[in-house]
């Protein structure tokens, strides 16, 4: 059962009306994994006879006529950094493969499997998450199904590589600079991190990048995030920042409408784009513009490239997991890029963490004044290709860890942000665009992301490139 054949709506109801039950379609994933996997690597656990019990209950539950969620039978895979009871949280690192399984779901996957989820396994990311690309020590590399030389990305580089080879039809991600989005734009996937708050982070747990954390799910549609999306949103008491539940239906306001105006920023006033990813955005911008939406030109948004200050809250988050472990033997096996940024956390202080804090404001300030002559911002999804799997990726021929630089700013200022597939680049991978809304506007940049997926119309511009 290839998954990409089938949105989510109509999966569930297929359960729903017992046309296929929760069990046959959860055996249908596992198939997959058993067939596909191998060469993909998306999965780092699976637990097939867990998952057909979980299956068998929901089935159980319709045969009675009792109620089940909106996500009912739905097999799912949950990124390797928060926790599913019953499956050890590895965090992709060599020091945690031998951790006692979670006795409890994060609260993410606790919505999930509430509305009637069936947990297949755990997907594959980098050591706690620490870059755009997936691989790590007990688990190996995880690869793009539109090309087996090339990364998923990363760090929920497992799920969009589970999603975009039609193996599974849902799962998780977290995104503290660009980790839900980057992979999704090298998937081929839609792909949104929403508001921060919108689903919390809170728990006994606390997030691996602190604030810039946004947990959420990833899906192949608009149309299938903003489903899922309905099912998870809303505040929790562990975490103070989580924002009130709106008691909206999202998916249901979502409809073919296109925004009258829409900001095109190929640089942000900042950036240097690859030319072949560029020239398939302003393709797809000209896409738009003749579709009858009003493109409004501007570079100059951001006065500076927000990596630098991004990188304070990153690395000073590293330090404050695994700063202790400097100097022994478990150090050693930490990823050399991981240890990098730990050793930079501890030399930074408090009053370079503070200006961090200011450089948001003035991102938010600056991002506003924009958005006041147009409540979207479209960009490219990323400066450059995807890295293959050993290396960084490219920008001009150029390799350069500067391939990933549009998303991290936007975690600090907190706006929604989606991107859509748009175009296949020379090397057979996806190339995206990313859509930026207002303050908690998440309706309006996943409203967008629909309708924008219709004029660009990317399932049939790839349907001749194959995938695994």
């Amino acid at each position: 059962m290839d998954f990409r054949d089938y949105s989510l709506k109509e999966l569930v109801n297929s359960i729903q009306t017992k046309e296929i039950s929760a069990k046959e379609m959860t055996q249908a994933a596992i198939d997959n994994i058993e067939k596909f996997d191998d060469k993909l690597n998306a999965f780092c656990s699976v637990n097939p006879e867990d998952a057909l019990l979980q299956a068998e209950h929901i089935d159980s539950l319709i045969f009675k006529g009792e109620k089940v969620g909106k996500l009912a039978g739905i097999p799912i895979g949950v990124k390797d950094l928060e926790d599913a009871k019953g499956f050890v949280t590895t965090f992709g690192s060599e020091l945690h493969v031998n951790d006692a399984a979670a006795s409890e779901d994060s609260i993410l996957v606790h919505r999930m499997r509430n509305q009637g989820c069936v947990i297949l396994g755990k997907t594959n990311t980098p050591e706690f998450g620490h870059k755009g690309k997936t691989d790590n020590v007990p688990f190996g590399s995880t690869k793009n199904p539109w090309s087996l030389e090339h990364s998923s990305g990363g760090s929920s580089g497992g799920t969009s590589s589970a999603l975009a080879s039609g193996m599974i039809p849902l799962g998780t991600g977290s995104d503290g600079g660009g980790s839900i989005r980057i992979p999704a734009a090298l998937g081929g996937l839609s792909g949104i991190k929403t508001s921060q708050g919108r689903i919390p982070i809170g728990g006994k747990t606390p997030p691996g990048s602190g604030l810039l954390t946004v947990k959420g799910p990833m899906a192949n549609t608009t149309k299938d995030n903003t489903l899922a999306l309905d099912s998870t949103v809303g505040a929790h008491p562990t975490d103070i920042f989580s924002l009130e539940e709106e008691n909206t239906d999202w998916f249901e306001q979502l409809n073919d409408d296109l925004p009258k105006t829409a900001i095109w920023s190929s640089t942000m006033g900042f950036s240097t784009v690859d030319k072949e990813v560029l020239a398939a955005c302003e393709k797809a911008i000209n896409s738009l513009a003749d579709a009858g939406v009003e493109i409004i030109e501007k570079e100059d948004i951001w006065e500076e490239n927000p990596v630098d200050a991004w990188m304070i809250f990153w690395a000073a988050a590293c330090a404050r997991r695994q700063q202790h472990l400097i100097g022994t033997d478990e150090y050693e096996k930490i990823d050399p890029l991981l240890r990098y940024f730990i050793e930079l956390g501890t030399s930074m202080d408090a009053a370079s963490y503070a200006s961090s804090i200011d450089t948001c404001h003035k991102l938010g300030f600056q991002l506003q004044q924009t958005l006041e002559e147009s409540p979207l911002i479209i960009t490219p999804a990323t400066c450059g290709h995807a890295p293959k799997l050993e290396g960084d990726g490219f920008v001009n021929g150029n390799e350069t860890p500067a391939w990933v630089d549009f998303t991290m700013g936007i975690n600090m200022t907190r706006n929604p942000a989606g991107v859509i597939p748009i175009s296949i680049l020379n090397s057979g991978l996806p190339t995206s665009i990313q859509i930026i809304g207002g303050q908690r506007r998440d309706i309006d940049v996943l409203q967008a992301m629909h309708a924008f997926e219709n004029v660009i119309n990317f399932s049939e511009r790839a349907s001749d490139h194959e995938r695994t």
